[in-house]
């Protein structure tokens, strides 16, 4: 039977379920749109919808190589409890070899993989949602390859929270390039190099710093004298200096030696970095703070109502 996309769409918009689902519950219910919502509903898989709007935050952060490629990427969970679960666990592993082995590097795409389940990414998530009561999603991930002269490294936290993934332009000793890693994972510098900065951010730093000195009188007559420019623009290069000397990997000093840069220590080794990545676990997603005392005493008051 020919599948009807709009009728797709609808299902998928009602319910939140995976294309695949929402084609099959269509399939067996005749193409009625009604009787796949109830399908959806009997599988358990519109149960999953209901946690599709939560906010998951928790989870873990890994990373898999194999040869030449290696996968960078987060799966999340709602609770540590969860984080910790042996099922969801294996799901983490089975969908980051899948991701390895996919070279897919379009997310919407990547969840209709198939792993050694047969299942994709999607029904998966959906079923271990069902199951343990938590919404499970791939938040995101990165594919990176190397050549055979090329070295990577890569750093894990121990409660499984920080992922570091590092590409050097060739083979050192082991643990130097794991203590990058490892500072790269402990001190989260936004970028590798000032040549990786967004500019739109440098943009925003500059007009940041402007506006803190129009606020200081000491500088503000300074801003408005034309003649002043060249002194101005020293400043300003000045504290962007400073502030890039902590936002990028390569310019931040070296945790086991501070007395230099982590770019002067791998160059120290003849090697240079090329590619970097840090995943952690939530960042970026903004997470609901429950009060429990007054949730519980707002349940009192409303049942004392009834």
């Amino acid at each position: 039977m020919a599948i009807n996309l709009q009728l797709v769409k609808q299902l998928r918009e009602m319910t939140q379920c995976g294309v695949s689902d929402a084609v099959k519950a269509l399939d067996e219910s005749g193409q009625d749109l009604d009787k796949a919502v109830q399908w959806l509903r009997e599988k358990g898989i519109a149960k999953a919808a209901k946690k599709a709007g939560a906010i998951a935050t928790e989870g873990v952060a890994k990373v898999i190589i194999k040869d030449n490629v290696a996968v960078i990427y987060e799966v999340n969970c709602q609770t540590d409890f969860v984080g910790a679960n042996e099922a969801f666990l294996g799901l983490v592993d089975d969908i980051g070899l899948t991701l390895l082995e996919s070279g897919e590097n379009d997310i919407e795409k990547a969840v209709e993989l198939k792993l050694s389940t047969g299942e994709t990414i999607t029904q998966a998530c959906t079923e271990l949602t069902v199951k343990i009561g938590e919404k499970i999603a791939l938040r995101r991930y990165q594919i990176i390859g190397k050549d055979d002269s090329q070295m990577f490294s890569f750093y894990q936290h121990t409660n499984r929270k920080i992922a570091v993934l590092l590409t050097l332009n060739k083979h050192v000793d082991e643990v130097v390039a794991k203590d990058i890693a490892m500072h790269a994972a402990a001190m989260n510098p936004k970028y590798l190099s000032a040549q990786h900065v967004e500019q739109e951010w440098l943009n925003n730093e500059v007009k940041i710093i402007k506006e803190q000195m129009n606020a200081d009188p000491k500088f503000a007559a300074m801003l408005k004298d034309p003649s002043m420019e060249g002194r101005i623009n020293g400043i300003v290069n000045g504290k962007i200096n400073k502030l890039l000397s902590e936002v990028t990997l390569e310019a931040q000093a070296f945790v086991k030696d501070s007395s230099k840069t982590v770019k002067q220590h791998i160059n120290a080794h003849d090697a240079e970095l090329i590619k970097y990545v840090r995943y952690q676990v939530g960042e970026g997603v903004e997470k609901v703070v429950v009060d429990f005392a007054s949730e519980v005493a707002a349940q009192m008051k409303n049942n004392g109502n009834n």
